[in-house]
């Protein structure tokens, strides 16, 4: 006899997959009376589903929108685009700072059977991401094994690189994910400074639970202490730019963690962003697509023009074309 959470899950899956089903259609697929699909219907809503029914001989039952996301029921394939598109959207950033797609992907991926597993795992072995000229691109996997350890609350074991490239190997209580828009950093207290400290994802090597629960008392805003964080770090070149923006929208063209803001009247902003060199401040400045003034240094701003000769003359330099 086919048990009662089965015969939901089935109802469910029949339900999704044609827009409607008379009750004797779905008793008839089911193998059940027509009582028990009213009962069952009965049991799903309770559980969250929204089924709507059209009464008479020829009405039905049909899934709508309901108030709350009750379970889904998912096939192989689907699953595995949905977990796709999710650590798209994790490694893309396209939602912004939002971490719900890191979430929801760390719960698929805890439930997904070993042969959706495998398949996904040889998805992420297969695909190439293009890195940002800003850093390196963190794998899916990593980024999964971060949010685990947040979720978890347990004392971790962290092998890191810094940007010298010097190896380290440090005691953490994990806390949050935060994503800039560039990249993903990792808010940790550290146990032996006994300082909470962020950790750029794509610096992780390894993460290594150790079962020991932690309470951790008033942590910080974690974004607020990732923006600080970027904010100290001290630059070869700063360069000053006026954008013929008001501050809102100069926010969102350089947001807060690349640069700092300063309204130059109601609508432009200056903005003062810090560069390795000339040449890399010239490259960040014309990825903006945006019309701007160096105001300083001169050597921005002529690798500025440098590079917009070069691109003029590699495009026909004004000749008419042949």
């Amino acid at each position: 006899m086919v048990s009662t959470s089965a015969r939901l899950l089935r109802l469910v899956s029949l339900l999704s997959a044609r827009p409607t089903w008379t009750c004797r259609e779905l008793a008839e697929r089911m193998a059940v009376t027509e009582r028990t699909v009213r009962r069952d219907v009965a049991r799903l809503r309770e559980l969250g589903y929204c089924i709507e029914s059209d009464p008479g001989p020829w009405g039905g039952y049909r899934l709508g929108g309901g108030t709350r996301v009750p379970p889904l029921i998912l096939d192989d394939e689907e699953a595995l685009a949905v977990a796709v598109a999710l650590r798209e959207a994790a490694l893309s950033g396209v939602l912004g700072s939002d971490q719900a797609a890191v979430s929801a992907l760390l719960k698929l991926r805890q439930v997904l059977p070993p042969r959706i597993a495998d398949r996904l795992g040889e998805m992420d072995a297969s695909f190439v991401h293009t890195p940002r000229p800003e850093g390196r691109q963190i794998s899916s996997g990593m980024l999964l094994e971060l949010a685990a350890a947040c979720r978890r609350g347990e004392r971790t074991r962290l092998s890191y690189r810094d940007h010298a490239g010097k190896a380290s190997v440090r005691d953490v209580d994990p806390y949050r994910l935060v994503h800039t828009g560039l990249r993903w950093y990792f808010v940790a207290r550290d146990v032996a400074r006994d300082q909470w400290r962020t950790f750029r994802a794509d610096r992780v090597v390894q993460v290594q639970p150790s079962g020991q629960p932690v309470e951790l008392v008033d942590p910080p805003d974690p974004a607020l202490l990732v923006s600080q964080g970027i904010a100290s770090v001290v630059y070869p070149l700063y360069g000053r730019v006026r954008l013929p923006h008001p501050m809102d929208q100069a926010l969102r063209l350089v947001p807060p963690t690349i640069g700092t803001h300063h309204p130059d009247g109601p609508d432009a902003t200056i903005v003062e962003i810090g560069a390795n060199d000339a040449d890399q401040l010239a490259q960040y400045l014309l990825g903006l697509g945006t019309p701007l003034r160096i105001l300083s240094p001169d050597d921005a701003r002529e690798a500025l023009l440098r590079r917009t000769r070069e691109l003029f003359e590699d495009n026909g330099g004004g000749r008419s074309p042949q």
